[in-house]
This record gives C-alpha cells, sequence and structure tokens, in this order.
C-alpha cells in the first residue's frame, strides 16, 4: 500500500511511491538498492524536489538524500584551490557556507541554492558568466550506487564513460552518492543591478556578455524594458558592502515576494492589465550597487510559486529569438506577467550539457502558477527549436528522445551507458522514458 504523496516545489509532480527511505550511509544506500533489485523494484532518488519535471517520481521506493550530506574530505590544488568531496544530499546553500570558512568557493552559482548538490548537477543546473560551464563542469569525480547494489568511483582516468554519463546523468545510470567538485579560492563579487532599454542592452551585449564576469538581464514582457545585472569577482579579502538590511528588505522579500505575488493574484483576475503593470512595475526599479560573498550576490529566495520553462539557445540567435517571442505576445494577445530571464554559458563537453559544443544564451520563461502556462510555453519552445534549443532537462518542456537525439552529439554514447549499467531500468521512470527512449 502505498505511503504519504511526494509532491515536488512548483506542484507540478507527485509521486505515490511504496516506500519512502532516508538512508544515512553509503553503505545503507547500497543495501536498499540491492535489495530493491532483488525484489523488481524501481528506486529513485530526490533531493529538494526542485525540479519542474518527473525526474524524481516513481512508483517503487523513493529515496531522500537528506541524511548523506557534509564535506568528507578537501584536498589542496593550489594555486587552483582544492578538490572537495562531498555527500550528495548537500544543499548548495549550505555547501557555500561550509567552504566559505575553509577559504574555498564553487566555480560558479546558479540563481537558486536549495537545490542538494547531487540533484543540481543530475538536471543542468547552471549561473550566469560567458567564461564559465554549469554545475556539471565543476565535477572531477562521482561515486555512485548501481542498479546491482555495487558503488562504483568514477573519473575522467576510473570508469571514464560511467563518468561521463553520470556526472550529468538525470538519474539514469545509478544514484550519485558522493562527488568531488574543483572549487577556488573564496571570491566576493561587486553587483551592479539597474534598469536599461532592451535594445541598449542587445546592442551592448557581446561587450557585456564578454568583458563582465557574470552578466545577465531580465525583460519585462510587453515593454523594451530590462532590470540588468553585471558581477564582478573580485578577491576574497576585498571588504564586503552588502545592502543596507532595510534595503534587501525591502528589494528582495517584500517587492520581489510579497508584493509580486500580490501583482500576480491582481493579474490572474484581469490579465488585460498585465501590460500596464509591466510598464509601471519597469520603471519602478531603481539602481543598486553592493558587494558580498560571491553565493550570496548569486542566488536569491523566490517564494510565489510559478512554473518554469527554460531553453539554450546559440548565443548568436539571442537577439532573433527574443524578438520572435515578443512578435508572438502581441499578434497572439496572450499576457505575461513574469520577466523573461536571460543569462550565459561557456560551451563544454558534458554529454548531456544544453550548452554542449557551443557557447549559450539561456532564454527562461515563467508563468504564476495560478495561470495557463500552455499556450506561452508551447509557442517559446516552438521559436526556440527554430534555432536549435535544448530544453533545461529540469524545467518543464514537452520534448521527446526522438527529437532530443539529434540536438546532443553524444546522445546515443549515453544511451549505451545507461544501457549497460542499468539494463532492467531499475532508475527508469515516465520522464526518463520520454526524454531518453526505453
Amino acid at each position: 500500500m502505498a505511503q504519504d504523496t511526494w509532491r515536488n516545489w512548483a506542484g507540478t509532480e507527485t509521486a505515490n511511491p511504496l516506500r519512502f527511505a532516508t538512508p544515512r550511509s553509503v553503505e545503507e544506500l547500497s543495501a536498499l538498492v540491492c535489495g530493491a533489485a532483488e525484489h523488481g523494484q524501481r528506486v529513485k532518488a530526490v533531493g529538494s524536489g526542485h525540479s519542474f519535471t518527473g525526474v524524481a517520481v516513481t512508483d517503487g521506493i523513493l529515496v531522500s538524500l537528506d541524511a548523506l550530506t557534509g564535506i568528507e574530505s578537501v584536498t589542496l590544488d593550489e594555486p587552483a584551490g582544492a578538490l572537495v568531496t562531498v555527500l550528495a544530499g548537500t544543499r548548495l546553500h549550505d555547501l557555500s557556507e561550509q567552504l566559505w570558512h575553509r577559504g574555498l568557493a564553487m566555480i560558479n552559482l546558479g540563481d537558486i541554492d536549495v537545490q542538494s548538490i547531487a540533484g543540481a548537477l543530475s538536471t543542468g543546473t547552471h549561473g550566469t558568466g560567458a567564461r564559465f560551464g554549469g554545475l556539471a563542469t565543476q565535477v572531477r569525480a562521482l561515486q555512485v550506487a548501481l542498479a546491482d547494489g555495487s558503488v562504483a568511483d568514477c573519473s575522467p582516468t576510473e570508469n571514464p564513460e560511467l563518468f561521463e554519463a553520470a556526472r550529468l546523468g538525470l538519474g539514469a545510470v545509478g544514484i550519485i552518492s558522493k562527488v568531488t567538485i574543483q572549487c577556488v579560492p573564496h571570491y566576493v563579487v561587486h553587483a551592479v543591478e539597474k534598469p536599461e532599454s532592451l535594445d541598449a542592452t542587445l546592442d551592448r551585449l557581446d561587450h557585456d556578455r564578454t568583458t563582465i564576469d557574470h552578466f545577465e538581464f531580465y525583460w519585462f514582457p510587453h515593454t523594451r524594458r530590462v532590470l540588468t545585472k553585471r558581477n564582478t569577482r573580485l578577491p576574497g579579502d576585498t571588504p564586503a558592502s552588502p545592502l543596507h538590511p532595510v534595503r534587501a528588505y525591502v528589494d528582495d522579500e517584500l517587492l520581489a515576494n510579497v508584493l509580486f505575488e500580490g501583482i500576480n493574484r491582481v493579474a490572474g483576475l484581469a490579465p488585460t492589465t498585465i501590460p500596464k503593470i509591466n510598464r509601471l512595475s519597469s520603471r519602478m526599479l531603481s539602481a543598486r550597487e553592493f558587494t558580498d560573498r560571491s553565493y550570496r550576490v548569486f542566488a536569491s529566495e523566490r517564494r510565489v510559486k510559478f512554473r518554469e520553462m527554460e531553453y539554450a539557445v546559440p548565443t548568436e540567435a539571442l537577439p532573433d529569438t527574443l524578438a520572435a517571442i515578443d512578435s508572438w505576445m502581441e499578434k497572439s494577445g496572450f499576457t505575461v506577467a513574469f520577466p523573461v530571464e536571460v543569462r550565459f554559458a561557456a560551451g563544454d563537453d558534458v554529454w548531456l550539457s544544453t550548452a554542449n559544443g557551443r557557447d549559450t544564451a539561456y532564454i527562461a520563461v515563467h508563468q504564476y502558477h495560478r495561470r495557463d502556462h500552455e499556450p506561452y510555453f508551447s509557442a517559446v519552445e516552438a521559436i526556440a527549436r527554430e534555432v536549435d534549443g535544448r530544453p533545461h532537462w529540469g524545467k518543464m518542456h514537452g520534448r521527446t528522445a526522438e527529437n532530443l537525439r539529434p540536438a546532443y552529439p553524444n546522445f546515443d554514447e549515453f544511451v549505451a551507458v545507461r544501457d549497460k549499467y542499468d539494463p532492467e531500468r531499475m532508475f527508469g521512470n515516465a520522464y526518463l522514458q520520454q526524454v531518453l527512449g526505453r
């Protein structure tokens, strides 16, 4: 008999597993998987449940990694920093705090840090910065619990095919138990945020993208206004100058969460008011400048519930893609209150990375959870596919293995590794069948 229902953060996915399990050691995890194999049961690991897709859903055993947390070892790798081995369930925020007190930091982070390290890696989490890859590019070794209950170590020199598949593997080849990541000496970030025009931002795009460490912007649909964020890395001993607590509370809590929730509720009742609301909101923004620990600048708390889809497109295709989205909104009459988030990443060689083989611009579209997202997301997906866009594995999309295969040069290599290590699909589920095939 199934126990309690599991739901992800966004409320887009639910599961009624046979049972929940929270192993407290790698040995317990191994024994759990071994027992499931003997009984022909499926197993899936879950971190914070922050993915919008069904990547963690199972009708078998749902394994929480919440008891497998903390830094296990630090090996100095001067002058680059250190190799840090961390247990898979460690939340990114907690890891960043622990690294800071050791004089270290992650090379880059996304804009949300509630995920577990294993979950973030497995779904392709990334930050922004044209010189920086996604989180999976920071991985130097992994420990993985396999379908037969054995535990394998892998790296570029040990079980290299398993390493290539598992460092961004959607949980399809095994359950990550430990991760070794390349860390750097800790650094602070000088942040400059200000409202600007979309046209001027696109005119300066190549310059800002390539000369600023971490550049991103938020476009307000139905306007030509954006909020730009220019973040510059500074040595860790640079004096911090964080936002005044009152300003931080007003901006990041009252405006970004409380007021934004209210705006979206009103907009849901009267969608035709959204263009006027967006024009007003974009002009109410004021510039701000501050310096703080890197992870405090990169990530922010988001409490307004939403649905999200994100597409990775070639950097050079970004302006035309945004123009096509704008044109669709105007012609369709569909209104969107959430800003469109645009970020950047360097090309990499990770098999299932959305930035595989090309410098990438990310276009993230959101819709308030009480409003219909389907027309908007379907239209943006069709536009992104015209320029060979690739969907974020942890965010909503409608792609299938058939049309994803041509988008990834190493797709069949990944599937072959999956066939080798999980031929019976112990770690399979409906989402993996959708995006990887059987």
